[in-house]
Parts: C-alpha cells; sequence; structure tokens
C-alpha cells in the first residue's frame, strides 16, 4: 500500500536503495561491457606494426599494441595519484597532531 500523498513508484523507489552488491553489479556489467567493445576494437586492428622502445624492437598487431600503451599510460597516472594520496595523508597527520 502506498503512503498517502506518494505515487506507488515512489513509495518503491522509498524501500528500495542501491546496496553494494547492486553497485557491483552495475560495475561488472559496464567492464564486461567495455571488454566486448575492447575486443572488437583489438580484432579490427590485426595489422602488424613494428615497436620500438628501448631499444628493443618487435612485431605486434596495432590493437595489441594501442592496448599496451594505454595500460601504461593507466599506470603511469595511478602511480602519480597514489603518490598524491600519500602526500595528502602525510600533510594531514602532521596537522592533526600539531592541533
Amino acid at each position: 500500500m502506498a503512503a498517502i500523498g506518494t505515487t506507488s513508484s515512489q513509495a518503491v523507489a522509498k524501500v528500495t536503495k542501491g546496496t553494494r552488491t547492486s553497485g557491483t553489479w552495475i560495475a561488472v556489467i559496464v567492464a564486461a561491457i567495455v571488454l566486448v567493445f575492447l575486443l572488437i576494437f583489438i580484432l579490427a586492428n590485426l595489422t602488424p606494426v613494428t615497436v620500438t622502445f628501448l631499444g628493443m624492437s618487435g612485431e605486434l598487431p596495432l590493437g595489441v599494441a594501442l592496448l599496451f600503451a594505454a595500460i601504461s599510460g593507466a599506470l603511469l597516472v595511478a602511480l602519480v595519484g597514489a603518490a598524491r594520496i600519500l602526500q595528502l595523508r602525510r600533510r594531514v597527520r602532521r596537522v592533526a597532531k600539531g592541533s
């Protein structure tokens, strides 16, 4: 039974809240969709290219080479972000000790 002054959809929205499990399932579904698009991209770009890095060279499919470049960039950004987070945590600890 809906509360007075609310529609049934509003009452259901109040009762059903997002949970960690529902958030996890949404993340899994989004990740699966991204992986499907990534697989399509790699399969569409199978032309071999020569990659030279730090004096080494080899041939890879273009899609795989671009995937490695994207992963490397993401790891670099994560490393810089983690360093900044640690720096801010140390600063907060120092300020908290000084108070």
